[in-house]
């Protein structure tokens, strides 16, 4: 049997791409789609709108983890370049403190306004939308570096 031509560092370069591409996707349409239009449809309640957005990205979170797995594994198995690697970290960072301080802070809030009473004035949602553009931003860098590495491969 004769061995592929596809050499390692390619096909790891190519697993890093789709797992990167998928995850921008997904974040583009659950934080940057998704969301904003749900706070469009006249007919869904403000303490609605905001349960169903608590519940998405709770599972959205989950699976974000799952990608940042995958994408950290690809990467220390393929090339381990360190400019890739050092963006996925700090996406991976940024996942890790929207789980551990702001997504909980969030939802304490979320569960106000679903009581009926209204919360104190906040800036954590903006600090949302600015981890999450920022976290686009490092995931679409690294999906141009190993986009252009495989385009100069061929």
């Amino acid at each position: 049997m004769a061995a592929p031509d596809v050499a390692p560092d390619r096909g790891w370069s190519t697993a890093i791409l789709v797992i990167v591409t998928l995850w921008c996707g997904l974040l583009l349409g659950v934080s940057f789609l998704a969301t904003p239009a749900k706070f469009l449809a006249p007919s869904l309640t403000l303490p609605v709108a905001l349960d169903v957005g608590r519940h998405t990205f709770a599972i959205f979170n989950k699976t974000e983890w799952l990608l940042s797995a995958l994408l950290v594994a690809a990467m220390l198995a393929g090339s381990r370049r360190w400019l890739d690697l050092g963006l996925a970290v700090a996406a991976l960072l940024i996942v890790g403190a929207e789980t551990a301080w702001l997504l909980p802070v969030l939802d304490l809030r979320v569960g106000t306004i679903i009581a009926g009473r209204q919360p104190d004035s906040s800036s954590l949602h903006d600090l949302y939308i600015v981890l999450e553009t920022a976290k686009l931003l490092l995931l679409l860098v690294v999906t141009f570096v190993v986009a252009r590495r495989l385009a100069r491969s061929d």
